[in-house]
């Protein structure tokens, strides 16, 4: 059997059925072997780098539980998948990516040459830091056993991405029919990690029954754990509040006793909570500055802290926490069931001064504005609460807008690129998240990081998903400018002095788009209504020129509860 054939039946055995590619010459076996299948969804895209969001659009939407495949030919190609590789890499988000390569007989080797056939690039040594694994198979025999290997290790413990390059004289060559039935009926060699201890267990339950001011905190290790959803109802149930840093954020539907999102640009009912539990508890959470502020000794001031995560390195790293369990979400929530007397202490006024500040918080805070990014996700609150949505955020000042206000109902997901925090990462994620989910889909986007992969407008259109993208236009490279204003005496060099942008409403219906542009409060309204009943694709462009600032925000150097403005200003 043809290579690439033995590619494509193993993908589909393994239920890795949907690949997003920019075609080149050296992919064209595998891409011919996938459509002739019959089973593939092929996506075509207009840049490797979408693809690879994209890819990463449809593990996001199943919560790890499905792969898809991100491809490009040799060199450019290759390169241009690495931001979406690092992406995957940092958020824990499993994919398969695999590249084209030149013939190895055109391999430069161990020659001191920079390169031997057109477009070679060695990028199993590029990829190699941003990947769980990586590896160019020169042999045909070596293909499937590879890619098993690979698919496991993208789906274990701490999920993340991995890569093969693969030569295209490999992808040509014969394999043994009878090793191909070998590998597609091999089932995939997945382990969740590790589990926690009885020991653990009970050096937990003696930290919570000794506590009168718990608090959970949620972090995206947790945000796609199965029973996650179920153990956050019983706390709910039971009064014990709840918190999240911006990848837990994702998966939290909101309820009564959830009090929002922790961090410099947190909730402040968030950030007091910390500062004023006497027990924390964290779950997949790495805790760095943008979680805990740059004072590390003063974060969560009064509290035990109780760190859990699947990855030993991340634990003792930045906050030296009172008990380390290294564990996968999974298992303490299925492990550690909360009860009436798990929390035995608990003081009955500890939720009303966490409800107070929640109350005392949720002003709006843009009132000086013409359109207010926190009465925007009141209405999309509101709007959309009965449907299922995903909403995709991009990179800047909306992201933070958006984790501030958007309050998820049950079906309902956000998604942030987090570690890597890509600018353009909105649009193709969504466009893979579309492809998999067939709901609707919501972008946040603004102005600069829209202009980064706009070329997908094209595939949208032709798509014909129902996808919705708001471009929150306010002219300028907003977060940059808040630190030029804060340290540069505000010299806007290339976020407004040498930075423009476009009409995207203009630009929208150039690619076949329905389009509208809203300059007021009422305009804002008007459009925004029409998501929830509108079926395909949809720009809705705000124009905020001069909104350049997330409130609150913490500046560097501030203590984790004093964001500024104050909230009497």
């Amino acid at each position: 059997m043809k290579a690439s054939d033995a590619v494509a039946k193993f993908l589909i055995a393994h239920q890795v059925q949907t690949c997003f590619e920019l075609v080149g010459g050296m992919i064209t076996h595998l891409l011919d072997s996938f459509a002739e299948s019959g089973q593939f969804n092929i996506v075509s895209m207009h840049h490797e780098q979408s693809a690879a969001f994209a890819a990463e659009g449809v593990a996001r939407h199943t919560r790890g539980k499905t792969i898809a495949v991100a491809m490009g030919t040799s060199g450019p190609g290759a390169t241009n998948l690495l931001t979406g590789i690092g992406s995957c890499w940092f958020d824990s988000v499993p994919c398969l990516f695999i590249t084209g390569q030149v013939n190895t007989r055109e391999l430069k080797g161990d020659r001191a040459i920079r390169q031997q056939g057109f477009q070679e690039l060695d990028i199993v040594a590029v990829a190699q830091s941003l990947t769980k694994y990586a590896l160019r198979v020169d042999e045909a025999g070596d293909l499937l056993p590879q890619l098993h290997k690979a698919l496991s290790l993208a789906l274990s413990g701490r999920q993340g991405p991995v890569l093969l390059d693969i030569p295209n004289d490999v992808q040509r060559a014969e394999i043994p029919d009878e090793l191909v039935e070998q590998w597609l009926s091999t089932p995939l060699a997945i382990s969740a990690g590790s589990e926690i201890t009885s020991a653990q267990l009970q050096q937990l339950s003696s930290l919570c029954q000794a506590a009168q001011r718990p608090l959970i905190c949620v972090g995206g290790g947790a945000r796609w754990a199965d029973s996650m959803d179920e153990w956050l109802l019983a706390a709910n149930a039971l009064g014990i509040p709840y918190v999240a840093t911006l990848m837990g954020h994702e998966r939290v539907v909101a309820r009564q006793n959830y009090f929002n999102m922790i961090g410099s640009y947190g909730n402040r009912e968030a950030n007091w909570a910390v500062q004023n539990c006497d027990l924390l508890i964290v779950i997949g959470a790495r805790l760095d500055v943008r979680q805990t502020g740059s004072d590390v000794d003063d974060f969560a001031r009064q509290a035990r802290v109780v760190q859990i995560d699947i990855d030993p390195a991340q634990l003792e790293n930045r906050v030296q926490a009172d008990l380390s369990i290294c564990a996968a979400a999974e298992s303490v929530f299925k492990a550690f069931l909360l009860q009436a007397d798990t929390f035995q202490n608990l003081d009955q006024n500890w939720l009303l001064d966490l409800t107070e500040q929640r109350e005392r918080a949720e002003t709006n805070e843009y009132a000086d504005w013409k359109i207010s990014p926190s009465e925007l996700f009141k209405k999309l609150n509101v709007s959309l609460a009965t449907q299922p949505v995903d909403y995709v955020c991009d990179v800047g000042n909306h992201q933070m807008w958006a984790a501030q206000s958007l309050r998820l109902a049950p079906s309902q997901a956000v998604h942030y690129s987090g570690g890597m925090g890509a600018m353009g990462f909105a649009l193709p994620a969504a466009l893979g998240i579309a492809v998999q989910s067939r709901s609707k889909v919501v972008v946040i986007t603004g102005d600069g990081s829209m202009q980064i992969n706009i070329q997908e407008l094209d595939t949208l259109n032709r798509l014909g998903l129902d996808l919705t993208i708001i471009v929150m236009n306010n002219s300028v490279l907003g977060m940059v400018k808040n630190f030029q204003d804060m340290y540069f005496d505000g010299r806007d060099q290339s976020t407004k002095k040498g930075y423009s942008s476009p009409s995207f409403t203009d630009i929208a219906i150039a690619y076949g788009i329905e389009a509208h542009r809203a300059e007021t409060a009422d305009d804002m309204t008007r459009v925004v209504d029409m998501i929830a009943d509108h079926k395909g694709a949809l720009l809705i462009e705000l124009m905020m020129e001069g909104a350049t600032e997330c409130r609150p925000r913490l500046a560097f150097g501030s203590k984790l509860d004093e964001q500024f403005p104050k909230l009497n200003d």
